[in-house]
């Protein structure tokens, strides 16, 4: 059974940092692209980066780049989304999610895999 474990989300001022882990179980790790949603109170969920499971593309939304960054390490199947310069509009539950690509494009119908959320607040 596939299981994607999110942790690392909390309360961070406007301007700090939290750092979210993804652990991945029942599946071949480095087969498939990891990424990271958010869905904010009242809002849609969006997507916010992708990692390919190799060497490959990765993906951050406008709203994140130049702050979060996305990484893998597929020896220990645990992806990460480090978050910098958090703002409260960054506040939403945050998933973690496994699919087959990761491009420009990236959305919710590319996901085959969902954690469960870790909920990430931004105080002003």
């Amino acid at each position: 059974e596939v299981q994607l474990v999110e942790s690392g989300g909390g309360l961070a001022q406007d301007g700090g940092s939290l750092r979210l882990s993804c652990a991945g179980v029942g599946f071949t790790f480095e087969d498939l692209s990891l990424g990271w949603f958010r869905q904010a109170p009242g809002k849609a969920r969006e997507a916010v980066s992708c990692i390919s499971g190799g060497v490959g593309p990765s993906y951050y939304s406008d709203s994140v780049k130049g702050r979060f960054h996305i990484s893998r390490h597929n020896a220990e199947n645990t992806a990460y989304l480090q978050m910098d310069s958090l703002k409260p509009e960054d506040t939403a539950l945050y998933y973690c999610a496994a699919s087959e690509s990761c491009g420009p494009n990236y959305d919710a119908t590319a996901v085959n895999y969902w954690g469960l959320g870790t909920m990430v607040t931004v105080s002003a």
